[in-house]
């Protein structure tokens, strides 16, 4: 996972991370005195979201820029750096709860491990993640990039982990969690500005392009813009091709 995030990049041009994460929390239903876990909780909008229906939460995230600002922004909240794959927690909380984060965790199973730990017997797991067919537009307009430029594209530095229903279900129940509902879902998604596409290659597709010198990402980023073009630009907006992966489990 991505551990030096640009915050206020992200709290600046991708506000729709926490935007359509709104609705998952009336899916979390969160009740008062409940103790909720966020992770993946970025600058902390979501979590302050939660905190207002009186619940207890705590906001966890890799990236000590986000929990810094997530800090700046809310006080009343407890925010901390830790790993979703080692999460440290014993059956203490009600429910975590996860919004566009889990697709980044290179294990998987050490992530769902470590969220069933951290739940009491009965609490709830809330996830909203990047499922199958996730920017799939965009990986193919990255590697076409890399083969045009003649860069070398390494598979292995592909940061994003998006499964179908089938397997995240069977990865889920593997580690005993009972699977209540689970929709794999279109979410067309505006990215901010004219600049959209350029913003979000700059922000969340830097592990692929770390071995190429700052000229040659540039180059990257702007072939892919070009190609992109064509397909995610319509009436003036850029539009990404998400698919989301939600779903409610229990332990």
């Amino acid at each position: 996972m991505n551990s030096t995030w640009n915050a206020t990049l992200y709290d600046t041009k991708h506000q729709f991370v926490s935007k359509y994460g709104e609705g998952l929390i009336s899916f979390l239903n969160p009740k008062a005195g409940e103790q909720i876990l966020d992770v993946g909780c970025g600058t902390g909008d979501l979590a302050a979201q939660i905190a207002e229906s009186g619940a207890k939460v705590i906001g966890i995230d890799q990236s000590a820029s986000m929990i810094e600002q997530a800090s700046q922004k809310f006080e009343h909240i407890p925010f901390h750096v830790k790993d979703a794959q080692n999460l440290g927690y014993s059956n203490q909380f009600d429910a975590v709860f996860s919004n566009a984060a889990l697709h980044w965790m290179k294990s998987q199973e050490k992530a769902v491990a470590s969220i069933y730990e951290a739940l009491k017997d009965g609490g709830r797991f809330v996830a909203e993640l990047g499922g199958k067919g996730n920017i799939q537009s965009i990986v193919e307009a990255i590697q076409q990039s890399f083969r045009e430029l003649g860069y070398e594209y390494k598979g292995e530095k592909f940061p994003w982990y998006f499964p179908s229903v089938a397997e995240y279900v069977a990865l889920l129940d593997e580690y005993g969690f009972n699977v209540h509902y689970v929709e794999l879902y279109n979410l067309p998604t505006e990215l901010s500005g004219e600049d959209g596409i350029l913003n979000w290659l700059t922000m969340f597709s830097d592990s692929l392009l770390e071995h190429l010198t700052s000229i040659e990402k540039e180059k990257v980023i702007k072939r892919t813009e070009e190609h992109l073009k064509t397909t995610l630009y319509q009436d003036g907006k850029w539009i990404a091709d998400y698919y989301r992966l939600r779903v409610l489990a229990t332990k």
